[in-house]
């Protein structure tokens, strides 16, 4: 026996039968245009997708080299051997989503899904920390953006490459694309100056266990002509006071100002760590870890 269920007059109505017949869409002129629009949204749609899927993944890949990083206890040219192979294995990763991102971005989708591209700043800010431990340096635009190219070249499978069938003779294989005709992903200059102003809060944690833990404020080998080796306080320094000197970015203004506010904060905590170290050191007790919330406005907050 067939059911019935009641429409929203209570009246009842099948639940089965036939289904009225399909109402044939209305064609024009313009029908062909609106069909070639809907299918460009579409498009638009599914790849804003899958950019931010993969992007999501980055981030959270470099955020796992960060961590590894903070691991480190002195700067020198050799990171420990655990953690760079955790971090070779995430970079390894890493290169595999930077290859299925570059088809996506190319020309101008580039600057398009610009503000999907969150992961390139947590790249950066991952791999110029990573330098940074090693050299006690900056590594510079010019230098990072070949890096980050040969990452994503780096991560193209076999199975992406164009390959001959295998019952073709070996005559006609054809040849797999060259390194420079691959697509990639390219740093743009905001990519790289949001990447060192998170760098900036990196290096304030790092000198803040490094002292705890060892006693003394972070640095590197003495340079020619240096009497004493230079430490993380002067390299602070040096680079909080080459953002004030910048003009602010053209794009977002306020994102600029806010993350120049937390390099100035990340700056002074590392000032005032200098300072204690210096003026009360002898006082502290073996693991002393340091008070950096004095001095701290509310609502403060760091990135």
């Amino acid at each position: 026996m067939s059911g019935f269920k009641r429409d929203w007059n209570g009246n009842a109505k099948r639940r089965d039968g036939p289904k009225p017949a399909a109402k044939q869409v209305a064609r024009n002129a313009y029908t062909p245009m609106f069909e070639g629009l809907r299918n460009e949204l579409d498009a638009h749609h599914d790849r804003r997708e899958r950019i931010v899927k993969a992007s999501r993944d980055i981030t959270a890949l470099s955020k796992k080299i960060i961590f590894s990083l903070q691991r480190v206890r002195k700067i020198e040219s050799q990171l420990p051997a655990n953690i760079q192979s955790e971090i070779d294995s995430r970079l390894a990763e890493i290169s595999k989503l930077l290859a299925t991102l570059a088809p996506e971005i190319q020309g101008i989708n580039r600057y398009r899904y610009a503000r999907s591209l969150a992961c390139l700043e947590e790249l950066v800010e991952a791999l110029t920390f990573a330098h940074y431990l090693r050299t006690q340096t900056l590594i510079s635009h010019a230098d990072l953006d070949p890096l980050v190219e040969e990452l994503a070249r780096k991560g193209v499978t076999l199975e992406d490459e164009v390959m001959a069938d295998a019952e073709q003779p070996a005559t006609t294989a054809v040849p797999a694309p060259t390194a420079a005709a691959q697509p990639t992903v390219s740093l743009t200059q905001d990519d790289y100056l949001y990447g060192v102003f998170d760098l900036t809060g990196e290096m304030m944690r790092f000198a803040t266990t490094s002292t705890a833990l060892t006693g003394t404020m972070a640095s590197g080998q003495a340079g020619e002509g240096e009497d004493e080796p230079r430490t993380i306080v002067q390299d602070m320094h040096e680079l909080g006071s080459f953002f004030e000197m910048l003009p602010a970015g053209r794009g977002n203004r306020f994102q600029w100002e806010k993350k120049l506010e937390v390099t100035r904060q990340s700056v002074q905590k590392v000032e005032r760590l200098g300072y204690d170290r210096t003026v009360r050191g002898s006082e502290r007790p073996k693991g002393w870890v340091p008070d950096l919330s004095a001095g701290d406005g509310p609502g403060e907050e760091e990135e």
